[in-house]
């Protein structure tokens, strides 16, 4: 169905053809499930489970998820209903809100506004309450919960993850997620389990500016990894486990570059430069140092109390460095990438011990941000907007990208199981969507 395809430079220009239309699909050969039984599917994870993107819950995104189009090819070889926890009661589709793109500045760089209407907020105390849902459910992914927090009590009600307590049991306020865990898997015969990408996240995506302890520790891990698959596969259930792709290959830290910064100032005057904040104090930026997608509103922004109009980051004297949140420098870059290796050893020795098939996540991200990939004549990278694959957000997927998702899951499936699922178009899903 796709290739990988050797990533070229984006062109502001070019952006329309990656939303080529559909081409016509072959007959899928006659699917068979192998030894997998999959009658019964949950799907335990966080946002990439939930089918989060454009920094924000919505049904368009829940209805796209990966572990949807999973099930839908389930059910060709006896797989059973699918229960989403979806935003689709009468004018609240749009969920918790999310970015939506709304043109581009004469430089070609995006703008974009937040959705604020048909939301699926119930309250405001003072963090919103989305509109519960209490019917049961199988895909039990939960925007930002940790692996480590997974047998934190009252993580919805009192912890206040809003998206776990809108399908807390109101009986039950201080229900843990790995008691709703255990309870689906009771009568689950296959699941999906993609834990852990928030235990190194967060850390990152604040420029390490939250400090090594936001990372959570390997033991912590690896003691909460082996708890939640034991528990899915007590019943007998098959499954896979998806490892954690290393998060400074999505655009979030790949679109704004240090050397394209230092040659729009040096444009205007050669002796200014990029100064940035880091724990080791200010220094000038390099090429080793990544900043974040939330560091172009920053950079060159004019400074309340600054006595010359320099902005931020821009001061040859370093009197007004880039503030360290938007900044993962090569020590903080190492730190997340060292986590990232052992939470990933865990994992992959826990789903060898079980027998589970593995989707290394880690691997294909670091591929798809090489090379990109191809589907059916549509090439997609890991561009910001242009690519295809990230949302607005520049950590999350678009509908297309989960549709590869789906594909790798669905490859891994076949080829631990025997099973002959048949794979997912990419093209049917978008990209990000134009105004």
């Amino acid at each position: 169905m796709y290739t990988l395809l050797k990533r070229t430079a984006p062109a502001l220009a070019l952006l329309g053809l990656g939303l080529a239309g559909c081409q016509p699909e072959l007959d899928a050969p006659g699917a068979d499930k192998g030894s997998a039984d999959f009658s019964r599917y949950i799907a335990v994870g966080n946002s990439l489970t939930a089918g989060y993107g454009d920094n924000g819950l919505y049904l368009e995104g829940q209805l796209a998820s990966y572990p949807n189009l999973l099930a839908e090819q389930f059910k060709t070889v006896g797989g059973g209903d699918f229960a989403q926890p979806l935003f689709n009661q009468p004018n609240q589709e749009n969920g918790s809100g999310y970015l939506r793109l709304t043109g581009f500045t004469a430089t070609g760089n995006p703008i974009t506004a937040n959705v604020t209407t048909n939301l699926a907020v119930r309250a405001i105390t003072p963090q919103a309450l989305y509109t519960r849902y209490d019917a049961p459910v199988n895909n039990l992914g939960v925007p930002g919960i940790k692996l480590a927090d997974i047998q934190t009590p009252g993580y919805g009600s009192q912890v206040g993850n809003a998206y776990f307590e809108r399908i807390t049991p109101a009986a039950n306020p201080l229900q843990t997620y790995f008691q709703r865990v255990k309870a689906e898997a009771a009568t689950a015969t296959f699941f999906t389990c993609w834990l852990g990408n928030n235990d190194v996240l967060g850390y990152a995506t604040a420029g390490g500016a939250l400090g090594p302890t936001a990372i959570t520790r390997t033991d912590t891990f690896q003691l909460k990894a082996n708890r939640i698959i034991n528990v899915l596969t007590a019943n007998g259930a098959k499954g896979v486990v998806a490892t954690i792709p290393n998060v400074t290959n999505v655009p979030f830290f790949t679109t704004v570059r240090v050397a394209a910064i230092k040659a729009t100032f040096k444009a205007s005057n050669q002796a200014l430069s990029l100064y940035i904040q880091t724990s080791a104090g200010v220094r000038e930026a390099t090429d080793a140092d990544l900043l974040t997608l939330t560091s172009s509103s920053v950079i060159g922004t004019a400074t309340s109390g600054n006595p010359f109009p320099v902005g931020a980051g821009i001061s040859p004297t370093a009197a007004n460095p880039l503030p360290s949140q938007f900044v993962l420098d090569a020590s903080e870059q190492t730190l997340v990438r060292d986590a990232t290796t052992a939470y990933n050893t865990a994992l992959t020795a826990k789903a060898n011990e079980k027998g589970l098939a593995v989707f290394d996540a880690n691997a294909f991200f670091a591929r798809i941000a090489a090379t990109g990939i191809v589907s059916d004549a549509v090439n997609n990278t890991a561009a910001f907007i242009s690519g295809n694959l990230f949302s607005l957000d520049g950590v999350h997927p678009t509908p297309r990208g989960y549709a590869v998702i789906a594909n790798e899951m669905i490859s891994a499936i076949n080829s631990k199981y025997g099973s002959s699922l048949s794979q997912v178009n990419p093209n049917n899903y978008r990209g990000v969507r134009f105004p």
